[in-house]
């Protein structure tokens, strides 16, 4: 075990067992909680340093390979932080990883198996697999799952309001109000009629037969077509649609029919949640909503806690009693700064420009309509004029982006007007200022010119609302978009140009039969891109709203680094109207037996686009081939005939076709090449690659079968690394990225933290696939000079000391024999 302390405020870097070290003190206490007999090695002193982490009220950053044990770990702190101090009264768990998500839930149910009073838990998803009309394809095809069971929820909501039912008599009114809480203004009997009405005629027989709808093997009370409103509830002669399961919700009071005695050992998931929610004809959603803020410890993904349009769902439990365990966290800085970067696509705009323009559009056809219009939008404080305002500046900016991206493609790829066709078939960036010099955009610049100015980029958002507002208010079914764009268009004025980059985004995506109005539209999906080059400072503010806890990875190194990145630096410094919080972290090695392992750095020229040249140029079987090429091949040959399936890891999928090219001729065992794909197709070549018999898989580093696949047992004995995946470094955003980073965190640090160390992660991740149990024999080799001590823009000191120790360096041409030394060991 190496300890390299990010902050040594009292002692924190100290063992556990230190005298007065609070987590010591507690060990007594979380081995009560803790699943078995005996913690792995490190995992006790794991559960110490959270747990201290925890009581300080700060964050430890923990990098642990496979064996660790640090999900149970970080479950066992958690529950000793909740159970025995007055601090926390709940976990909240994000993992970006499905198998990891459910590693969890395992873990905490073997945790409850055994304790008196079990930690309640759930697991998180989405809406679009909550929703029983969305999962059965009954809505129309041109609206998400998410918008159509918005506009339900909405219209549900108006039917059942207390005063809405014209019909009841006074007595009766009165005696509804006198059951209502002050805070309630909705009418549990009104919704229950609704949910009642929804029933096919059938139900009095208890035969539900095929008018049924029904979801994950459980039937609900509902006949599958969307209900309309009963006239007596309706206030027009067209009944809105309403959900009954919504509507059965607010019949119980906005509570839940299910708890967590549903699920094993009192942890539910949707295969619990879903069809109990079903079956008793109450929104599945509103029951995750219910029971999360009622669990001890809630799973969910990255989004839950770090998505801005995601977040409100955990809104209500996220403060400072939460502990929060950050799973994968190498992942975050990449994970992070997607989700907080704002895109808005062309027609996007379009649309929100034909919201505006349909509100002035109603108020024009009479003197009513206007007057019906405006007095809606006083309420929100928006004039019309102000609506004019924003259709005008939509309006233009269209043409404006329209022009921008025709300019761009003239420069690359003359006479795409007469054949768009003929455009490069791949994703493009247009930056809209030079990412090296944070300045103004050319958006910006062009609206000044026009006169668009801050005051009416400021207000979009609250234009766009008012428009919302008084669309709902006539009864309009359209889908309105013009207040979520509008937001959009302030970030893009209000936030600095050097921490965001602003760019056009051109999405390769042939157009068949999609309806375009511009040309290049026939092959690209256009879109305006406000980019989060440094999210280090949102994730410092979400840390800090929260108590306390657990990032942890099996690739963390250097953790100086990702203290910085991930936020946790700023953290730890506090500053104006912040309190300093403290930060600890450990690095643990590999604990299984070393001899079942051979590990090398294999000294090949290093792997630059300079030494290699272009994979398209070179023939496979050593035809026109440069010196790197033949080292390389050399190297991949050998290691694509160590006995067992063999992965290797290219830079890219260009230089991975290049790779199976070659070996499909030099090796006699069946070679798999990876490309970019869809996620089924993924998954059907790594099936192929398991099912029976020796095989070569060849893929990209940065691709998604070299990290978060287990590859146990027999699935994996080989993997390599060739070369170091870094990202394009010509892209637009890498260099605006760069370029933050040097202004924060120094010019001389800037490749490193933005480029470099996020790669060697990647390429241990993949290098982490192939030893995943104690009686597990595997090769493990990182291929090119940069990963040798001593060389040229080396790598090597960005390993972690152990793996440092434990890697040994050769030449290509002892390989085939050292490998064969090895197995033959074995």
């Amino acid at each position: 075990m190496t300890i390299n302390p990010c902050s040594m405020s009292d002692g924190a870097a100290q063992e556990g067992d230190a005298e007065g070290d609070p987590a010591a003190e507690g060990e007594a206490t979380w081995r009560e909680y803790f699943a078995f007999e005996e913690p792995y090695a490190n995992q006790a002193d794991a559960v110490e340093q959270a747990i201290r982490a925890g009581k300080s009220k700060g964050y430890l950053a923990m990098e642990g390979p496979c064996g660790t044990g640090k999900t149970m770990a970080a479950l066992t702190a958690a529950t000793s932080l909740v159970r025995d101090t007055d601090l926390y009264e709940r976990v909240v768990v994000v993992t970006p990883v499905k198998q990891q998500l459910q590693q969890f839930v395992e873990d905490l149910r073997a945790m409850n198996a055994h304790m008196d009073e079990p930690m309640d838990g759930i697991s998180l998803v989405g809406k679009p697999d909550l929703c029983p009309y969305g999962r059965e394809g009954l809505f129309p095809d041109d609206a998400s799952t998410h918008d159509r069971c918005e506009d339900l929820r909405e219209d549900t909501a108006r039917l059942v309001e207390a005063d809405s039912n014209a019909t009841e008599s006074a007595a009766a009114s009165a005696a509804i109000e006198a059951e209502i809480d002050d805070d309630q203004w909705w009418d549990p009997e009104i919704a229950s009629d609704l949910a009642k009405a929804a029933r096919p005629e059938a139900q009095a027989q208890q035969s539900f037969g095929d008018d049924s709808l029904a979801t994950a093997n459980a039937t609900s009370p509902y006949r599958k077509s969307q209900p309309s409103a009963p006239e007596e509830l309706a206030e027009s002669d067209d009944p809105p649609l309403y959900c009954p399961f919504e509507a059965d919700w607010y019949a119980r009071n906005k509570g839940s029919p299910i708890d967590f005695s549903a699920g094993r050992q009192r942890v539910v998931t949707i295969d619990d949640y879903l069809p109990a929610s079903v079956e008793r004809g109450t929104c599945p959603h509103r029951v995750m909503n219910v029971m999360l803020e009622e669990a001890d410890v809630v799973v969910g993904n990255y989004n839950h806690l770090f998505d801005p349009k995601t977040r409100p769902l955990l809104a209500s439990i996220l403060d400072d009693q939460t502990f929060v365990i950050v799973d994968e966290a190498h992942r975050l800085e990449e994970r992070v700064r997607d989700l907080l970067s704002d895109r808005v696509g062309k027609q996007t705009l379009v649309r929100a420009r034909n919201d505006c323009n349909h509100l002035i559009q109603r108020a024009q056809q009479t003197q009513d309509h206007k007057q019906q219009v405006e007095e809606v939008l006083s309420v929100r404080e928006v004039p019309l004029d102000a609506v004019k305002d924003a259709r005008e500046f939509y309006d233009d900016l269209i043409d404006w982006l329209d022009m921008r991206v025709r300019e761009y493609l003239d420069g690359e790829a003359e006479g795409w007007r007469a054949d768009p066709s003929t455009l490069p078939e791949r994703e493009q960036e247009i930056p809209l200022r030079d990412p090296e010099e944070p300045g103004q955009d050319d958006l910006t610049a062009w609206a000044e010119e026009m006169g668009y100015e801050g005051s009416l980029w400021r207000t979009l958002s609250k234009v766009g609302a008012a428009v919302e507002d008084v669309l709902d208010e006539l009864g309009e079914t359209r889908q309105p978009v013009c207040a979520a764009v509008g937001a959009i268009m302030g970030h893009w004025w209000e936030r600095d140009h050097a921490s965001f980059l602003r760019e056009i985004e051109l999405e390769h995506a042939p157009a068949d039969e999609r309806h375009v109005d511009a040309d290049y539209e026939q092959m690209y999906t256009p879109g305006l891109l406000l980019y989060n080059c440094m999210p280090a400072r949102a994730l410092r503010d979400i840390f800090d709203e929260l108590g306390g806890g657990v990032l942890m990875s099996a690739t963390l190194e250097p953790l100086d680094v990702f203290a910085h990145v991930s936020g946790l630096t700023f953290l730890e410094e506090g500053g104006k109207d912040r309190d300093s919080r403290p930060v600890y972290d450990r690095t643990y090695g590999l604990t299984f037996p070393e001899e079942n392992r051979a590990s090398w750095l294999v000294d090949c020229r290093p792997f630059t686009a300079r030494n290699r040249g272009d994979p398209e140029d070179m023939r496979p079987l050593g035809e026109g081939w440069n010196p790197t090429r033949d080292e390389y091949a050399h190297a991949l040959r050998a290691l694509a005939r160590s006995p067992g399936n063999v992965m290797i890891s290219m830079p890219n999928y260009r230089e991975a076709r290049w790779a199976g090219a070659y070996l499909e001729d030099a090796v006699t065992k069946p070679v798999l090449v990876d490309e970019s794909s869809s996620n089924e197709e993924t998954d059907r070549r790594k099936q192929q690659f398991f099912r029976g018999g020796d095989k070569v898989l060849v893929t990209s580093t940065r691709g998604t079968l070299t990290e978060g696949v287990d590859y146990d047992g027999a699935k994996l004995s080989t993997c390599a690394v060739v070369g170091v995946p870094l990202v394009n470094i010509g892209s637009p955003r890498v260099r605006a990225v760069q370029r933050a980073y040097g202004d924060v965190f120094g010019e001389d640090d800037a490749f490193e933290y933005a480029l470099t160390v996020p790669a060697v992660r990647r390429a241990r991740q993949a290098i982490g696939r192939v030893i995943r149990g104690t009686d597990e024999v595997g090769v493990r080799a990182f291929v090119g000079r940069r990963y040798c001590p001593g060389a040229r823009h080396s790598v090597y000191p960005f390993l972690p000391e152990e793996e440092r120790e434990e890697f040994t360096r050769m030449t290509p041409e002892f390989l085939a024999e050292q490998i064969d030394r090895f197995w033959d060991g074995r």
